[in-house]
């Protein structure tokens, strides 16, 4: 398995730290980022606004379940915490594996409960498409269709008028 896109996204403490500390984490393997964004919660709307990225990773070696490891590693680095009173609870850090391409670029595909491929929510936040148009703005969500379509659809084409871009903010290093 060779590419991946993920999505990052925090809301507690220095949310533009651990969103760089993600990127970071990911190491040589990332070919590309998004712009920031600027979210209002999913799921449960009594927390702090979000800052979301995408980020497109590459590595020849890896399989679905090693972006997962990355993912999960990222986050216990940010101090992540699982609350199982609630699932989409605040956060340091959420680093979610969207979609995972094979050598001969198809898709992969799966229905294991410890990592559902494609994400079997992505086609329903904005807050994942619209960054992932940053990086690939010709891109499809497997099973889903173009993301553009997808983000300019409702529901999400009214969600995607409260994503505010932060061009002040950049994941990228100052050196």
């Amino acid at each position: 398995m060779t590419r991946a896109v993920l999505s990052i996204g925090s809301n507690l403490g220095d949310r533009l730290d651990h969103l760089r500390g993600a990127v970071a984490a990911l190491g040589d393997g990332v070919v590309l980022v998004s712009g920031v964004y600027e979210t209002p919660p999913w799921g449960d709307a009594d927390q702090p606004a979000y800052l979301n990225a995408a980020v497109m990773v590459v590595d020849p070696a890896a399989a679905p379940g090693d972006w997962l490891a990355r993912a999960r590693a990222a986050e216990a680095a940010a101090g992540r915490t699982r609350d199982a009173d609630r699932r989409y609870g605040p956060r340091t850090l959420d680093v979610d594996v969207i979609a995972v391409w094979d050598d001969a670029g198809h898709p992969v595909l799966s229905d294991d409960p410890e990592l559902t491929l494609p994400h079997p929510r992505a086609h329903l936040r904005a807050f994942v498409l619209r960054p992932w148009i940053d990086i690939e703005p010709h891109g499809r969500l497997p099973g889903h269709g173009w993301l553009t379509d997808l983000l300019n659809a409702e529901p999400l084409a009214a969600d995607a008028l409260e994503l505010s871009p932060r061009p002040d903010l950049t994941l990228e290093s100052d050196t």
